[in-house]
């Protein structure tokens, strides 16, 4: 069973950077493609990035491509999400997830880590 775990959330000012951590355990990290999301209140859960393991290409959301950077330290079994010009509407909780090998689907989450971007 994988278990991933998020860190690295806080407020920040619009303009600033964030880098997101998440930690994975319970699988081979370096077989799992790891994926970005993120939910703001009364919204819908939105997918940012992923990190494909296979091929280690990397693919973003419109809204976030030049912006976020999706990275991965296979040694260390964590996936990073680094924010740079943090926007007022980038304010959601964030979640890491972790494809499973069987289903192909995203069927590990962690329970999030708050950004608030202030204007």
């Amino acid at each position: 069973q994988v278990q991933v775990v998020e860190s690295g959330g806080g407020l920040v000012q619009s303009g600033d950077s964030l880098r997101l951590s998440c930690a994975a355990s319970g699988g081979t990290f370096s077989t799992l493609t790891m994926g970005w999301f993120r939910q703001a209140p009364g919204k819908e859960r939105e997918f940012l990035a992923t990190s494909i393991w296979s091929n280690n290409n990397t693919y973003y959301a419109d809204s976030v491509r030049g912006r976020f950077t999706i990275s991965r330290n296979n040694a260390k079994n964590t996936v990073y999400l680094q924010m740079n010009s943090l926007k007022p509407e980038d304010t959601a909780r964030y979640y890491c997830a972790a494809k499973s090998l069987v289903t192909g689907n995203y069927d590990y989450w962690g329970q999030g880590t708050q950004v608030t971007v202030s204007s």
